[in-house]
């Protein structure tokens, strides 16, 4: 008889964005993505953080202040990386990620042929680059679900 308490694709693949999100150096945000296509396959990971070649200890992160003092001047994120990470056909697959995709992102999802977002977190709902998100994912076909955490916990020791 097998196991009955093993996890589902969902809780994997929100496990391994999860997980791609401890490789960030943000000391507020840490967000990860993983995408996989229609066979569950990972195909690409990704975290927020500095583009290759660019030493993240030579910018600010911070939130605050004259934009080329902070991070959102320099910061590639998740989804993006994800996608950049790929040496895959990415049409139809689905984008798991922590935050909702912000409007720059949705544009590079849409491009990539991702057809499915699934999201745990939609902070942001009610800022213009998540509205204008959701626009253009509604628009051009891309389904999103808010993935509901069960509060299980899984320990790595490393």
């Amino acid at each position: 008889m097998k196991r009955e308490d093993y996890i589902s694709w969902d809780e994997y693949f929100i496990a391994v964005a999860l997980l791609s999100a401890e490789r960030s150096k943000d000391p507020n945000t840490r967000v990860g993505a993983c995408i996989v296509d229609n066979n569950n396959k990972i195909l690409a990971t990704g975290y927020n953080g500095a583009p290759i070649g660019y030493n993240d200890d030579d910018f600010a992160w911070d939130r605050d202040g004259d934009f080329l003092n902070t991070k959102y001047a320099y910061v590639c994120h998740a989804e993006l990386n994800a996608i950049l990470n790929s040496h895959a056909d990415l049409r139809d697959s689905k984008l798991y990620v922590y935050l909702f995709p912000c409007n720059e992102c949705a544009k590079a999802i849409i491009q990539a042929g991702i057809k499915e977002v699934i999201y745990v977190c939609d902070k942001y709902k009610d800022t213009d680059t998540v509205i204008a998100s959701k626009k253009m994912f509604d628009t051009c076909g891309v389904t999103y679900r808010e993935y509901k955490m069960k509060g299980k916990t899984i320990n790595i020791d490393l």
